[in-house]
């Protein structure tokens, strides 16, 4: 009996004390992050004297023959070690007023990493203390009004989606860029950790091109940044397609409301008509199809995702597709067309004015048309009216600053920007002046400002409402806007992989968040699927009667 329980007990042990074998995912995922770690912290990395793709390139084969957490960290330390000496370096002196923004800075897992043996762990705190300080081979704040810029990557014109090296380089760039230098990570939905880990498979082993492609695309939507989204052309093959419907689409109560006609004559041959209602398509209702589309439509908010998700559901790569609807309360099944987009040939817009005068003094500008020149003479024309409704539904002309200097009576802040510390990647400093507009006028507009916003307001338009905010008798109408208010950085990860996120920070003077939120409005006023039947602005006239005197 002694010798049994002496078996067990030796059994037992064995199994508690065994190392247990690391997954590829445990070990890609701290690879990753000690690798972006190392680009913008480490003095020799960090200054471009070696080639860090191929060092990266050279290391992932030893870190997929480690087993336990011994031998992956004596790979990442002996990697370390070859990089070259980390000096003692004094962090920068920097004016002891400066004002940091350390929400998304967490240098924490270079300590606690379970997979980290306590020599790499201190490695790693060592070249935080001692972190580059000069001027970064990868990153700089030089791009003018788009300041963020990634520089010196090498481009890799022939990426064949096989090659399992550049697409585990295509993930460590993106996903390093977001780590140091989007400043909206900490409003993400998911942790950005836990979006690499889930991410990791379809990247490093993905079953098929679409996967990758489709994977790429997701990690992007993560970031919940209706500015961030990455792009290639088969991308599209596998999102919708390249040949689309005669008619725009607006989503409404999870259906798809036919809102504009892109060829009268097209749309005539398939019976397509505005306010028709789009319950399925091919079979799937559109609740299903949106719920799909989710992981892979670029939106702050779920209202910002939508409008992308009304055009992409009814692309495809055939010449037809299936649908069923509803028009005068009756449900009806039939096929339409799909053209590419030079057969479409679309119809030329309806030619509007640039600003009117409406009933009762009310007057009525189109911010979408609006130029620097127009800004005099519109003013003069409306400075007696009772009202005037600038709609900021559609992407403004810059302006906004202009049309400023007639509404308000003193120059008034609108906004605080965030940018990024490159003596510290991970933190941001708080500017110290702040955005204003307005002048000295005494003889300012004394009427009504309205304001109408949607899901169409976004980044400059939304950065427009809180221009306008600042006038003395402001009124915002409308629904949420996009949340992306903020520089939009275009960049390459790889060769046929674009991509792009919200760059600089753009909050209220408070330091109240607009990424995400968007513009709050006084009066809320959505669109509805009777209104657009009619034909009716609902929002519109909902900021006429608010100009009336209406509540």
């Amino acid at each position: 009996m002694k010798k049994i329980t002496l078996l067990l007990f030796l059994v037992l042990s064995q199994t508690l004390f065994a190392e247990v074998k690391l997954t590829e995912n445990q070990k890609l995922a701290s690879t990753c992050k000690v690798w972006g770690f190392l680009k913008y912290y480490h003095p020799q990395v960090a200054s471009g004297k070696m080639d860090w793709d191929k060092q990266l390139f050279e290391v992932l084969p030893k870190i997929e023959r480690a087993n336990t957490k011994e031998e992956f960290s004596l790979v990442l330390e002996k990697w370390i070690d070859g990089l070259g000496e980390v000096p003692v370096n004094k962090p920068l002196a920097l004016d002891p007023t400066t004002d940091f923004f350390v929400k998304n800075l967490n240098l924490d897992w270079t300590k606690k990493n379970k997979l980290f043996s306590k020599n790499l762990s201190q490695k790693l705190e060592f070249i935080t203390e001692n972190r580059f300080q000069g001027k970064n081979y990868y990153v700089n704040l030089d791009g003018g009004s788009v300041p963020l810029q990634f520089t010196n990557e090498v481009v890799y014109p022939d990426f064949p989606w096989t090659d399992k090296n550049l697409r585990i380089l295509a993930l460590f760039r993106f996903w390093n860029y977001v780590e140091y230098f989007f400043p909206y990570k900490y409003v993400m939905d998911q942790n950005w950790d836990e979006a690499l880990v889930e991410i990791l498979s379809p990247i490093y082993a993905p079953d098929s091109e679409k996967d990758f492609l489709l994977a790429m695309r997701e990690l992007s939507i993560k970031l919940n940044d209706t500015h961030a989204a990455t792009f290639n052309m088969k991308m599209l093959e596998y999102l919708g397609g390249e040949k689309y419907i005669a008619a725009g689409a607006k989503i409404i109560d999870k259906k798809a409301i036919i809102t504009s006609l892109a060829n009268d004559s097209l749309a005539k041959i398939d019976d397509i008509k505005i306010g028709d209602i789009v319950t399925k398509i091919n079979g799937k209702t559109v609740a299903e199809t949106l719920e799909y589309l989710g992981k892979y439509m670029e939106g702050s908010n779920k209202s910002a995702a939508l409008p992308a998700s009304g055009w992409v559901m009814f692309n495809g790569n055939t010449d037809d597709l299936e649908i069923e609807f509803i028009r005068d309360n009756t449900i009806a099944v039939k096929k339409i067309h799909r053209y590419s987009n030079k057969d479409i040939k679309r119809s030329p817009p309806k030619i509007t004015p640039k600003w009117k005068l409406l009933e009762n003094n009310i007057g009525y500008v189109d911010m979408s048309k609006v130029e620097t020149e127009d800004v005099k003479s519109m003013m003069e024309e409306l400075k007696n009216t009772q009202a005037i409704i600038f709609d900021d539904r559609r992407r403004p002309m810059y302006t906004n600053f202009l049309i400023n200097d007639y509404l308000n009576p003193e120059p008034k802040e609108i906004a605080r920007n965030l940018f990024q510390d490159l003596s510290f990647p991970g933190r941001y400093i708080w500017r110290k002046d702040m955005q204003t507009c307005g002048k000295i006028n005494s003889d300012y507009y004394k009427g009504k400002v309205i304001v109408l916003v949607g899901a169409g307001t976004f980044s400059h338009g939304e950065h427009t409402a809180m221009a306008f905010q600042t006038a003395p008798n402001t009124t915002i109408i409308g629904s949420q806007t996009a949340g992306a208010d903020g520089p939009n950085y275009y960049f390459s990860i790889i060769k046929g992989y674009d991509s792009s996120f919200t760059s600089g920070g753009i909050f209220y003077p408070n330091k109240k968040e607009t990424q995400r939120i968007g513009i709050i409005p006084d009066i809320e006023i959505k669109p509805t699927i009777g209104g657009i039947q009619q034909g009716k602005d609902e929002v519109l006239d909902r900021a006429v009667l608010f100009a009336k005197g209406e509540k």
